[in-house]
């Protein structure tokens, strides 16, 4: 910078020069730059050994990345930011369709999902690493659903039954049901409905002889 003849500063770079800093090459060095920051916030997603989202840091995706920290954070105003970007590559990854959402593709998106879950490190705590008195109350509770449910099955098979139960044995799980609760801010009356309004339609579906 330069001052005038007003002693005003003036950008003393020709228009050539700026020409060249927002050449075409220099806007494919950026985006080349973010697709690299983001792919490496994606590989370290996947080897996470739990899911726990904080540890994806500017930091982290930086040195993944093999850029510096400040890198990363000009390209995202925070590690929100940054975060959000890589659960929606994540998403994108998955082959999972958002935009034009349709219903009846609920059953196919929630599969995709599912078979790609397989390819991160984390997993879910299953039931069989709870405490074992827990556990013990867990495994009750599944066989006398299952015993419910084959009572109102004659002539399905125990794979039918079991597939049934796994989806009534979800609905009562209180994690998910404060799931419910906190996520869509629902009072406690809406979230009970929500959730035995679910079981209706299961057990509509056994009643009328639907298998799933």
């Amino acid at each position: 910078m330069t001052p005038d003849k007003t002693g005003t500063p003036t950008d003393d770079k020709s228009p050539a020069q700026k020409r060249k800093y927002e050449s075409p090459l220099r806007k494919q060095q950026i985006a080349e730059t973010r697709e690299r920051i983001v792919a490496a916030g994606s590989q370290l997603v996947h080897e996470f050994p739990t899911w726990e989202w904080t540890n994806l840091t500017a930091k982290a995706v930086g040195e993944r990345a093999g850029v510096a920290e400040r890198t990363v954070h000009r390209h995202f105003s925070s590690e929100r930011d940054l975060r959000q970007t890589v659960l929606l590559r994540l998403v994108e990854e998955s082959g999972v369709q958002l935009e034009d959402f349709a219903l009846k593709d609920f059953g196919k998106n929630t599969a995709r999902m599912f078979d790609y879950l397989l390819s991160f490190s984390a997993k879910t705590e299953s039931a069989r690493s709870l405490d074992p008195a827990l556990a013990g109350i867990e495994e009750y509770r599944r066989n006398q659903l299952l015993n419910a449910v084959a009572g109102g099955t004659p002539g399905w098979t125990d794979r039918e039954r079991k597939i049934a139960t796994a989806g009534l044995n979800i609905l009562w799980d209180p994690a998910n049901y404060e799931r419910i609760r906190l996520l869509w801010d629902f009072d406690r009356e809406t979230s009970i409905r929500a959730i035995t309004w679910l079981i209706e339609l299961i057990q509509a579906a056994i009643a009328r002889g639907e298998k799933p």
